[in-house]
């Protein structure tokens, strides 16, 4: 018998992606939405679809996820983003693992990403998230970026993808890496790292080189060639940042990574 699921989402001025994100989890047994702020239809469209929805400050991605999961009442809980869609292939395989009498703890689901009009299948593919997850048995750990969920025993695999449209065009990727290269370089500076020449040397060219020979981006065409030229200038305006965060007053000297 097939245990009551939730659907987590948080957000902020997503009016564009939100309903389309709402009605691909519709047959969810529950949906939250915790807001941060929206000053467009967010919160109005999210009102359509959702049980819960609430507004709470911003405090971290980290913060934020868990306080939606810890509103959620569903023993499952599938945390997605607005920008995010769940196929039918995919909501019939969660079903199944969560009717299922072997089931783990949490499981990865595979993202394929909607880059500038089509789904680029190599330099993002399949960048796995842990998103299913029991509720008693996961937490979201992580500082302002890279968030996950951790559980406490097993963690599966599924198969189908998530499919996810973060980039219609390459102005959505321009505005992505100013706005989280605030998030990577805060992270840095109160770690003490980053302050080193040399990551702006050596880690940009090797985040091309991951991106586009590793991962064989060269596949995905012209696409695969912006994203890892982008990628590398992620990387490096990140660091560019947090070295200019340690150069203020009052900071912090910590290691010199």
């Amino acid at each position: 018998m097939k245990e009551p699921l939730s659907v987590v989402i948080i957000t902020k001025n997503e009016e564009r992606e939100i309903e389309e994100c709402l009605k691909s989890v519709g047959w969810a047994d529950e949906i939250v939405v915790v807001d941060s702020g929206s000053d467009d239809d967010t919160v109005e469209i999210a009102g359509r679809f959702a049980g819960v929805v609430e507004s709470r400050p911003f405090r971290g991605f980290t913060d934020q996820k868990q306080y939606a999961t810890d509103r959620a009442k569903g023993p499952w809980i599938l945390n997605i983003d607005a920008d995010e869609r769940v196929t039918p292939e995919l909501r019939d395989e969660i079903e199944a693992v969560i009717a299922s009498d072997e089931t783990c703890d949490g499981y990865t689901v595979p993202r394929l990403t909607w880059y500038a009009g089509a789904f680029v299948r190599h330099a993002w593919f399949p960048d796995r998230k842990l998103r299913l997850f029991r509720k008693d048995r996961g937490r979201w750990t992580g500082r302002a970026v890279h968030e996950g969920v951790r559980v406490t025993g097993a963690a599966g695999e599924l198969r189908n993808p998530l499919l996810h449209y973060s980039f219609r065009s390459i102005s959505d990727h321009l505005h992505t890496i100013d706005r989280f290269t605030d998030f990577g370089a805060d992270d840095l500076a109160s770690n003490g790292r980053g302050r080193s020449s040399w990551n702006l040397v050596i880690r940009p060219p090797a985040t091309f080189i991951k991106m586009y020979v590793i991962r064989k981006g060269f596949l995905d065409g012209w696409r695969g060639l912006v994203i890892a030229l982008l990628s590398s200038c992620h990387t490096m305006v990140k660091y560019a940042k947090a070295r200019r965060l340690l150069e203020q007053p009052g900071r912090d000297e910590g290691t010199s990574g």
